[in-house]
């Protein structure tokens, strides 16, 4: 076992090395509905080798969701992103950011928005957020995500079909979606990625790094995340 680990860790390594970068997407859809969460934050994980600051992957859709929902903001989870893939630093900021932000506002909501190895970062935080915290999460949006497990309710591929409800992604075995946070999340995974897609393809492939310029995508994920916050989906 401890071989096939071992394996799998270097594989990751040498795959998940870089984020492609990528310029935005134009005519994002804007949808006109009254918010529920009158204030939020949009805690943005990014992938492996992406600066500190916030990812390509979510630039577009970020703007337009704070351009149609009142009351927004973002952060930019705070952790290496180094070719390691140790990603526990950026679980510990995604879960201490609700925990603080909930003392200072009880009622603030939050999106939690990941990319490859943000991802999975992310979805580590999911067991750890509870009670109140698992409540003011309303939604979450995943792109390229080495946690990805066949058979969820919330896979979708680029397009939303189902060309990537049945895979796994490279990392399955250390952790995935728990049950309870099916629901609120929306696990994009675009067919052929090899991060989260393994029945088509291995490591870093053209649509692993394809999330950030396909409006597909964009678009999925500004519906998504307006319609948590506006209590519609």
């Amino acid at each position: 076992m401890s071989s096939i680990i071992s394996w799998t860790k270097a594989a990751c390594l040498a795959l998940l090395a870089t984020e492609a970068l990528a310029g935005p997407i134009e005519n994002v859809e804007v949808l006109e509905k009254r918010a529920v969460c009158t204030a939020y934050t949009l805690i943005e994980t990014r992938g492996t080798g992406e600066p500190q600051g916030p990812s390509n992957s979510f630039k577009t859709m970020d703007a337009a969701i704070i351009a149609q929902v009142a009351g927004g903001s973002e952060y930019n989870t705070v952790y290496p992103a180094s070719i390691d893939q140790n990603s526990a630093s950026g679980t510990t900021d995604i879960v201490n950011q609700i925990n603080a932000g909930l003392k200072a506002n009880p009622n603030r909501c939050y999106i939690l928005e990941g990319y490859s190895q943000g991802a999975a970062a992310t979805v580590d935080a999911m067991p750890k957020l509870t009670g109140a915290a698992f409540n003011a999460v309303k939604g979450v949006f995943l792109i390229g995500n080495p946690h990805h497990k066949a058979g969820l309710a919330c896979n979708v591929d680029s397009k939303g079909g189902s060309t990537t409800r049945d895979v796994n992604g490279l990392t399955v075995f250390v952790g995935s979606i728990p049950t309870n946070w099916v629901s609120k999340t929306l696990d994009v995974c675009a067919y052929g990625d090899g991060v989260c897609d393994t029945a088509h393809g291995f490591g870093i492939t053209a649509a692993h790094l394809s999330y950030k310029s396909d409006a597909n995508v964009q678009n999925q994920g500004v519906k998504f995340v307006v319609g948590k916050l506006r209590g519609t989906s």
